[in-house]
């Protein structure tokens, strides 16, 4: 069978990624095109139609400098879909793109697969009846959204456990000794703190200063900054002289006494990795932004270990209130034995617990291939 994937950010690379590996197992006759970038490339054995770096594109402000190749991605994208007429469309998180793309396969009736469900119950909940409409079948990472879809829209979504689980339990098993991981990045021995300021220009952009001014706070501590796929590593060098380290996240993690983490997938890979996180969201950090932001979403949090556990694990620092003193204030205890190092780590087990062992990719792929055999069964009839 055919299948066109898309996922418009490095996160979304990595779990379609696993699918794509899924699919070929159980498909011997699967081909694959796809937008999305290098892990999708090498589980495929193909380049991306659209690279995700010509995607990823947050804010506002950034939407508007970037609309043009949006719309030519748009454009690309539904043209692929009636050209290459795909068995299956495969969907990873993205929505505001992914959503327009979906509409164009049901016009041609083409089923429509959502891996990671938008995270409508948070803001855009006017979007769950266009879902409905266009997908075929949603699946969901945060065990919470079955209850939420089903209680507030009466609609079954799967939940096929967490990405997140799966890779960061590899990843640590394989990674390298602290002596190892110093020597092969040239780092001396002192305590290490992580910064992981985003997989978007933007992103980094916004946080990156904001985290670099706080980590100087701690003289005793090396800095460290995980560097984004795709990301030019000069790109960096406008907001920090700190060392940046590319395609070792995790064996970052690994060897870091805490981190200073911007808000999205990484925050639950790093608590996954048992290190201690302070969470910033700089974007324009205006008051005026953060109230309106208050007011339009309707959850208490936005880091997901807090949203998991419906408490809040973690320091949220987010637009006005993510400054570098703020951020180093909340970042002191976390550095030592402390109360609230300790509580951090409490609750980084309560959130492991409500997640589950199964395999996401594997749940996912199994999905689509039983869903289509009944639709071609189905269509036979």
């Amino acid at each position: 069978m055919k299948y066109m994937l898309i996922a418009g950010e490095a996160s979304g690379d990595i779990h379609a990624a696993q699918v794509i590996r899924e699919l070929r197992h159980r498909d011997r006759s699967a081909s694959f095109i796809f937008f999305g970038g290098d892990m999708m490339a090498e589980a495929a054995g193909i380049r991306p139609f659209v690279h995700y770096r010509d995607m990823a594109y947050m804010g506002f402000s950034e939407v508007i400098r970037n609309l043009g190749k949006i719309n030519a991605n748009l454009k690309s994208a539904r043209r692929l879909l009636r050209m290459w007429e795909p068995d299956a469309l495969i969907l990873v998180d993205y929505p505001s793109f992914n959503l327009k793309v979906a509409a164009e396969a049901k016009k041609l009736g083409i089923p429509v697969f959502y891996y990671i469900s938008p995270k409508v119950w948070a803001w855009k909940e006017w979007r769950v009846p266009t879902l409905k409409k266009l997908v075929t079948r949603m699946y969901s990472i945060l065990p919470f959204e079955v209850d939420w879809y089903r209680k507030n829209h009466q609609w079954n979504v799967k939940y096929v456990g967490n990405p997140s689980v799966e890779e960061m339990e590899h990843a640590l098993r394989h990674a390298p000794s602290r002596a190892d991981f110093l020597k092969e990045h040239k780092l001396r021995d002192r305590p290490i703190i992580a910064l992981l300021p985003g997989s978007r220009l933007g992103e980094i952009k916004n946080n990156l200063e904001i985290m670099n001014k706080a980590v100087e706070q701690f003289p005793q501590y090396r800095g460290v900054v995980a560097g984004a796929p795709g990301v030019d590593p000069e790109f960096y060098r406008a907001y920090t002289s700190l060392p940046v380290l590319h395609g070792c996240t995790t064996d970052l993690l690994a060897n870091a006494r805490a981190a200073i983490v911007t808000s999205g997938t990484a925050t639950l890979e790093t608590a996954l990795a048992g290190v201690p996180q302070v969470v910033c969201y700089r974007s324009n950090g205006s008051k005026i932004a953060y109230n309106v932001m208050k007011r339009v979403l309707s959850v208490d949090h936005v880091t997901l270990p807090n949203l998991i556990t419906d408490s809040t694990i973690i320091p949220e620092m987010l637009m006005h209130q993510c400054t570098p003193d703020a951020v180093a204030e909340q970042l002191t205890p976390l550095l030592r034995d402390t109360p609230a190092r300790r509580a951090m780590l409490e609750g980084y087990k309560r959130m492991r617990a409500l997640l589950t062992d199964a395999s996401p990719s594997k749940a996912v792929a199994d999905d689509i291939i039983a869903t289509l055999k009944r639709i071609k069964r189905h269509l036979v009839k």
